[in-house]
């Protein structure tokens, strides 16, 4: 026995075959992009803190993952019998197999989507946070893009899982491709030749609508883009579109005016943990405040309640001589979310967004507040990019940067709010110490030009020479709180003031 060409090859030309292809590719199309939206949102329900949306979230999940897309399909067919009312939407098989397949499939991409969140740091979420964008913003604008990106390859699998499971809606009698070559052969049993031009047709289609989900693919993956460094003239076309920030603030600073930030008797405890006993510091505007101390003191949770980022148990942070955190919830009101894009944050660990270039990184948070158009967005962010010194680096993406370089774009994406108070968490840990001086450099000038600053910090040097106040912090309390000079020089040192010299390395004479 041997297989009739001729007839597998006049199966390419067979209108009612290439009917029943349009049919799974719709069908299937249309059940992975649906199933795509409803399983990020199912995912989003699992991922609540709610018990209310996380708890039938998992009862979905377990229960679509657990039945047969067959069993799913026949009752969904069958199910006008109990409820005549969907008879004109579940009656019609397309739409039957449609539902069918969307229902069973979210589930699936569900898990997809919620591997593809979770691979998303923390600290992105952190930085959108610290930019003052709303949690609806840092999903679609940071979250989503990335995790999305991420997930990507496992969603292309699934789209040509979904392309060959649509084969079962010919159970309730749809005319898809296998259903089209069982009636075919069943009328002249050339068995083989039909199976193997329906074969090729599904091959067909998984390979184009494949490549294409591939190419979306590449297109969204960064790592794939070449690093593009400016030349000296396209760096000078640049900026010449270079436009400073002008804001119109009040004056902070002078006699009479409130301190930028009075941090009154703050508390914070993890469990049975404390971190903060009673913390008490007035921060002049215009003022930095250099914070040490051994690891685990406090230093780092303490700037984080300074912008909600950790929540306090007791105490009350005022901001210009207005009330802004008070007790263990921060105040949500638009008021308190103005005040809190006075204050920006450097990470120690930059958390610049992975999918953005360098000058859409500066751009994103203004961008979102609708603080100028387009072009002057783009004009403020140039300026800012070439303050820090990294213009030439425009439109590179963060991994294609130095540690020390991104950084600097960290500060230049963080003085694009125009904050009047920047914080700093241990900004040079992280880096090699060849990179730690050109970052030092900008925090330097900026403490220049009159910028409150707070910074957390390791290195002992720097503390001294730029900042106005020391402040030493162990097992959770201010031990010491004086200027450099003092420091240095004061007679008959208390025993916190010995211990302080002892950790930053340096005696009565100067630094050791």
């Amino acid at each position: 026995m041997s297989l009739d060409w001729e007839y597998f090859v006049s199966l390419f030309f067979l209108p009612a075959l290439w009917k029943a292809c349009v049919t799974v590719i719709t069908i299937s199309t249309l059940s992975w992009f649906i199933g795509l939206v409803l399983g990020f949102l199912v995912a989003s329900a699992k991922m609540s803190e709610s018990r209310w949306l996380s708890v039938p979230a998992k009862g979905y999940i377990w229960f679509f993952r657990s039945v047969p897309l067959l069993v799913v399909l026949v009752f969904v067919y069958n199910l006008p019998q109990l409820f005549p009312v969907t008879q004109p939407v579940l009656g019609v098989p397309y739409l039957a197999g449609l539902f069918s397949l969307v229902i069973t499939e979210a589930a699936y991409m569900a898990e997809i989507h919620r591997s593809g969140l979770m691979s998303v740091s923390k600290g992105q979420r952190e930085a959108g946070k610290a930019l003052n964008i709303g949690a609806l913003g840092i999903q679609r604008l940071i979250v989503i893009p990335q995790a999305i990106r991420i997930s990507m390859p496992s969603l292309i699998n699934e789209y040509i899982t979904i392309i060959k499971l649509s084969s079962l809606v010919s159970a309730i009698s749809l005319p898809e491709l296998l259903q089209t070559g069982q009636r075919l052969y069943s009328q002249n049993f050339m068995v083989l030749e039909t199976l193997l031009a329906v074969a090729v047709y599904y091959v067909a289609i998984v390979t184009v609508f494949g490549a294409v989900l591939q190419w979306i693919e590449r297109k969204i993956d960064v790592t794939r883009i070449e690093a593009q460094t400016l030349d000296d003239q396209q760096c000078a076309e640049l900026r010449e579109k270079a436009v400073m920030p002008i804001t119109d603030k009040p004056e902070l600073q002078g006699f009479g005016r409130p301190p930028a930030l009075q941090l009154k008797c703050l508390q914070k405890a993890y469990g049975n943990h404390e971190v903060l006993k009673d913390i008490s510091l007035n921060i002049a505007a215009g003022e930095v405040v250099s914070i040490i101390g051994p690891s685990g003191s406090g230093k780092t949770t303490l700037i984080r309640t300074l912008n909600t980022l950790e929540s306090l148990d007791k105490g009350e942070v005022i901001l210009f001589g207005e009330g802004f955190i008070e007790g263990p919830e921060k105040r949500s009101n638009k008021d308190a979310q103005q005040k809190i894009k006075r204050i920006g944050m450097v990470f120690q660990s930059f958390n610049l967004f992975p999918h953005k270039t360098i000058l859409e990184n500066i751009m994103l948070a203004p961008k979102y507040h609708n603080a100028s158009d387009e072009n002057l967005n783009v004009s403020r962010a140039v300026y800012l990019l070439d303050r820090v010194g990294l213009l030439a680096h425009a439109y590179k993406y963060p991994h294609q940067l130095s540690g020390g370089q991104q950084q600097r774009v960290a500060i230049a994406r963080t003085l694009a709010l125009s904050p009047d108070i920047i914080l700093f968490d241990e900004p040079t840990s992280a880096l090699d110490p060849e990179m730690v001086g050109e970052v030092l450099k900008v925090i330097q000038d900026l403490a220049k030009e009159g910028m409150t600053l707070i910074i957390v910090t390791h290195e002992m040097d720097f503390a001294l020479s730029v900042s106005d106040r020391v402040v030493m912090m162990e097992n959770g309390v201010v031990q010491v709180d004086l200027p450099p000079s003092s420091i240095r020089a004061a007679r008959n040192p208390s025993h916190s003031l010995i211990r302080m010299r002892e950790f930053m390395g340096i005696t009565k004479l100067g630094v050791i």
